[in-house]
């Protein structure tokens, strides 16, 4: 069997907190990126300037590129379940998911 390549993805979690402050919030939010990161993944955590309660959640990660080709089963893994589960806990509202792939070297 060949091997497959991988590609990087680049995952932003836009959200809103339930108030604008956010004091208790971000160590919580923090605490999370961790073990993200131990799964390989590059995280930013992106509060907006001017709206202390919109936060964007970046996370950089390496995929195999026939697991991207259907997204659904990464999206269907229970470790991405639960955690999505309780993020969603914390942060009640809407929450748009959106996946980008680097363009910027003619890739």
């Amino acid at each position: 069997m060949a091997e497959s390549s991988s590609v990087t993805r680049f995952l932003h979690v836009k959200f809103r907190a339930p108030t604008a402050d956010t004091a208790q919030l971000l160590p919580l939010m923090k605490a999370a990126l961790p073990m993200l990161e131990a799964l390989g993944a590059r995280v930013r955590l992106m509060r907006n300037a001017d709206d202390h309660a919109q936060f964007v959640q970046i996370i950089e990660y390496q995929t195999v590129s026939a697991l991207e080709e259907s997204r659904q089963k990464v999206a269907s893994d229970p470790m991405i379940r639960n955690y999505m589960h309780a993020w969603r806990a914390v942060f009640p509202g809407p929450m748009e998911m959106d996946v980008y792939e680097d363009v910027t070297d003619g890739g």
